[in-house]
């Protein structure tokens, strides 16, 4: 947890780098402890709360994870750290949405090992899958005059459908992301836009109704509530344009849930719903494994959706 520090601060930050030690070692409570005086000594260090909660989480003191977590959002009003979800979590509540800043930060900084991490360890799989799925229903080589990536993140499923579309959009919240998409040179044009808010306000037009297909690989599970972001597609889907985009699945028979990750799942019935209430219907579905977390299969939904009628 680097930061620039002044001679004052050396200490803290040495007590921090300590206590995250440890913890690596399993001496959380310890670990707590010690985080609680580095804090002591530079008591408006936002990522210092922040580390305290998560080591306090780890010690089972949920208490003092929450109360740490409260500090953080004191210190930092857009809440870039996500220190929101973690109370909410802690707490047994489900947010609507995450916090625009913690969703970008996240992926700025996540973005330099992004494809390393994601493919490789974690054996990353939508867009490949995905892809299949638009093949399967529309034919293989099925051209697309327009395509818009939403949450195109480093380009991924682009670089998949890039040969098939004669012009691809691609879109996201993070800066250092389309920087990443930007060097593929697989894109016409790139911009920065949020789901999260109406069409108005997310940053995604742009003449409406231009998009023959509309793609959204591994977003979801960033997004709660998905009234806004289908809102957006059905802006900017065409008549006849199709919709692919994947969730993870959620073990409840309805709604959506937060989980340990701070990623979204969705049950197949609120996405169906979702989609309805935009004027979008379900073509084609398709369960399968997206990715591992913590060596774990995830479980996720791939879906193709259309305009209804």
């Amino acid at each position: 947890m680097a930061r620039n520090l002044s001679s004052g601060d050396i200490t803290a930050d040495r007590r921090a780098d300590y206590a995250k030690m440890l913890s690596e070692n399993g001496d959380h409570s310890a670990a707590t402890d010690l985080m609680q005086q580095a804090l002591e000594l530079v008591p408006n260090w936002a990522a210092g709360w922040f580390q305290l909660g998560e080591l306090a989480e780890k010690a089972g003191d949920k208490q003092r994870a929450v109360d740490a977590f409260r500090k953080v959002t004191e210190f930092d009003h857009n809440d870039m750290f996500g220190a929101g979800l973690k109370i909410a979590k802690i707490e047994g509540r489900t947010p609507d949405l995450p916090p625009s800043a913690y969703v970008a930060e996240m992926f700025n900084d996540y973005a330099s090992r992004f494809d390393e991490s994601l493919v490789e360890k974690l054996q990353y799989t939508v867009p490949a899958k995905l892809s299949a799925l638009v093949d399967a229903h529309l034919g293989a080589g099925h051209k697309f005059f327009n395509a818009v990536d939403i949450g195109c993140g480093t380009g991924l499923f682009g670089a998949e459908i890039s040969a098939n579309c004669y012009r691809l959009e691609g879109y996201d919240i993070s800066d250092s992301m389309l920087a990443k998409a930007a060097a593929k040179k697989i894109y016409n044009h790139l911009g920065r836009a949020d789901l999260s808010l109406p069409p108005d306000q997310s940053g995604l037009f742009g003449s409406p109704r231009r998009a023959d297909l509309v793609s959204a690989a591994d977003v979801m599970m960033y997004l709660g509530d998905l009234k806004a972001a289908f809102a957006n597609v059905a802006a900017l889907i065409k008549p006849d344009g199709v919709f692919a985009f994947s969730v993870e699945k959620s073990a409840e028979d309805s709604g959506f849930e937060l989980r340990p990750s701070l990623r979204y799942a969705h049950s197949e019935t609120h996405v169906a719903t979702a989609l309805a209430a935009n004027g979008l219907e379900t073509i084609a579905t398709e369960e399968t494994v997206i990715r591992t977390d913590a060596g774990e299969p995830i479980t996720g939904l791939l879906f193709l959706a259309r305009r209804s009628g």
